[in-house]
């Protein structure tokens, strides 16, 4: 990706999930095919994905995208939008698809932001509408920053429900308008976390989606250095048992996406997100067959 020394972004997070999960044999890990350009620009303005592509962004637009760009960049763009394309394919073949990268629900129509190009998210929905394979979609968005992107790109959308648990005092500071919004303090604490989510969590389901799509973010653990949140390993395990409970519940597919996680040490967040897709594939899997996770090549 050409990253500059010291850049926050923790790249090698997403080679350290993969190598935790391959010893399970739970999985059938495949490299993530890059997403085309006209899918990508059902959720986009065409002309900023142009751009990104070509490279030819202001420079106050790549700035506020938070990564310098390079041909890299976008292979890895293309490729973390097309493994959630293909992850998507998978849930509705199997009842569960993953994605170890995307969740990049910071990316709004026209620009992107906190490390996000293209919000995965809604290019996937827009997908799967046109293809008609279903009428409705939720997000289940449990990253510590609030799916900003996401909830201003379905804000006119009577079809889409979105749901974003976050940090109230952090990234972004202007918040969207969600269909739900819980916002939290900080310091927020594993039985405060899961009280709000169990409420929210029926909201979700009575909305009657035909897919799930769940940002599984690491970030509110406590040893995350930009989540401000304190929830335990513990506590994550419950939150995401909770969100595979009632998924499994309600029999719906679900795509899972990676999101954020910036823990001090990083193999913190990479066992973190681990185990919420071992986990996935313990509750949703309906045989002791491998589940496919797509991945962006490294």
């Amino acid at each position: 990706m050409g990253l500059p020394p010291g850049h926050k972004f923790p790249a090698e997070k997403y080679s350290l999930v993969r190598h935790c999960l391959e010893p399970d044999q739970l999985f059938e890990f495949l490299p993530a095919p890059p997403a085309p350009l006209e899918t990508i620009a059902l959720a986009h303005d065409p002309a900023y994905v142009h751009n990104f592509v070509a490279g030819t962004l202001p420079a106050q637009a790549v700035r506020r995208i938070g990564f310098p760009w390079t041909e890299g960049l976008v292979r890895r763009t293309l490729s973390s939008a097309g493994g959630t394309l293909a992850a998507a394919q998978d849930a509705l073949a199997t009842g569960f698809g993953a994605n170890l990268a995307g969740g990049t629900h910071h990316a709004f129509y026209a620009e992107g932001a906190g490390f996000c190009v293209f919000n995965d998210l809604a290019v996937s929905i827009h997908f799967l509408r046109r293809e008609a394979a279903i009428p409705r979609a939720a997000v289940i968005d449990l990253d510590v920053h609030q799916g900003d992107g996401t909830a201003a790109l379905f804000a006119s959308d009577p079809n889409v429900f979105t749901l974003s648990l976050h940090g109230r005092n952090n990234f972004p500071f202007r918040k969207q308008q969600s269909s739900l919004d819980i916002a939290f303090p900080d310091q927020t604490t594993d039985d405060a976390y899961l009280e709000a989510l169990a409420r929210a969590l029926p909201r979700v389901f009575d909305f009657n989606p035909g897919v799930i799509l769940y940002q599984s973010g690491v970030d509110a653990l406590s040893t995350d250095r930009l989540g401000r949140l304190a929830l335990t390993p513990e506590g994550l395990a419950a939150r995401d048992r909770l969100v595979f409970n009632a998924v499994r519940a309600a029999r719906l597919p679900l795509i899972l996406t990676l999101g954020g996680g910036y823990s001090n040490p990083i193999h913190l967040t990479a066992q973190a997100h681990a185990a919420t897709y071992r986990l996935a594939a313990q509750v949703l899997s309906a045989t002791d067959g491998e589940r496919r996770l797509q991945h962006p090549a490294n």
